[in-house]
């Protein structure tokens, strides 16, 4: 990004709460899209005054066609190809040892030592209307409780403490079917949040993939390489190696939560409803991590080009591959 002139680097003080999220959106409201840029603040505070290790990272996905064809590794006009390429050649990933995701471990009596969640500077994404600060380039990992099956989706992730988090899935999203069917069987359902990912993940995590796909083959994919994965500490689950944060933990399934609103990438706020919830087991991440998210909210933005062109990608696909539609 930053030799591409791509990237802000922003060394003043910035606060989280109120500051943060509206000086990246400016741009959203005046400039041409190919003007418009990542976020890297690196001085950043809350509204109470206290100061955070590590940077936030805003918009490093898809600030514009020309960021998002960055993460692709391609041209502008060779990303619908590139996507479809990826889709029809998976690369399945592999376990590896050695991870910077768990340089720094907080678990059991230990997981509050550096504040639980509250460690990360994580904004508020439209102050004076969202209930909270809520994580929105959160990917979450679960498995298909009969199949094994992983599957990583984006979904926004609302901080009631320091140790639970809000989540918005619906009925039809691939996570809340494993949660329905963990409910069936009544059991938890296991899961855990990556934050700072390759672009590659980042971008399949927001797609449609087919359900029972493994986002993490599509990635593959998309890299020309296998994601390399390491275990959680306390759930079943398998994370990137080189995320910058790893939140691991459950979801119950015998009872619901309110959670909202939020303003959402429609341009509207989206309604307080009963919801899922997570406790959280264990924190992992890097030393001073990249707290990466997406900013979204009224369209244009980077979720609104992001969900664009995954769309895109994933209709482009069925209909030239799978149907042979080839005037696309």
């Amino acid at each position: 990004l930053e030799k591409q002139d791509k990237l802000v680097k922003v060394s003043r003080e910035i606060n989280k709460d109120t500051e943060l999220m509206p000086l990246v959106r400016w741009q959203y409201r005046g400039l041409r899209e190919e003007q418009r840029k990542a976020f890297l603040f690196e001085n950043v505070t809350d509204a109470k005054g206290r100061r955070y290790k590590g940077t936030v990272l805003v918009g490093a996905h898809g600030a514009s066609t020309e960021v998002y064809a960055l993460g692709m590794m391609c041209e502008p006009d060779g990303i619908m190809e590139k996507w479809a390429y990826a889709q029809s050649h998976p690369i399945k990933p592999i376990m590896v040892d050695q991870c910077l995701c768990q340089e720094e471990v907080h678990m059991g009596e230990g997981l509050l030592e550096h504040g639980g969640l509250m460690e990360f500077p994580v904004p508020i994404s439209t102050p004076g209307f969202d209930a909270a600060p809520f994580l929105s380039a959160s990917n979450w990992i679960t498995k298909d409780p009969d199949t094994g099956i992983r599957n990583m989706g984006n979904y926004r992730s609302m901080v009631k403490s320091p140790t639970r988090l809000g989540i918005n899935a619906f009925e039809q999203q691939h996570l809340r079917q494993h949660w329905e069917k963990c409910r069936a069987k009544g059991i938890p359902l296991q899961a855990a949040i990556v934050l700072g990912v390759a672009p590659a993940l980042g971008y399949v995590s927001i797609t449609k993939v087919p359900y029972g796909v493994d986002e993490y083959d599509v990635a593959g994919g998309i890299s020309g390489a296998p994601m390399e994965l390491v275990k959680c500490k306390t759930v079943d689950i398998e994370v990137p190696a080189t995320a910058e944060i790893v939140i691991e933990g459950e979801l119950p399934t015998d009872f619901m939560e309110r959670e909202g609103p939020f303003g959402e990438h429609t341009g509207y706020i989206f309604q307080q409803g009963v919801r899922p919830y997570f406790n959280v087991t264990c924190i992992t991440h890097r030393k001073n991590p990249m707290y990466t998210c997406f900013i979204s909210q009224f369209p244009p933005s980077e979720s609104s080009k992001i969900r664009q062109i995954s769309d895109n990608a994933v209709l482009y696909h069925h209909l030239k591959r799978n149907h042979g539609i080839s005037g696309l």
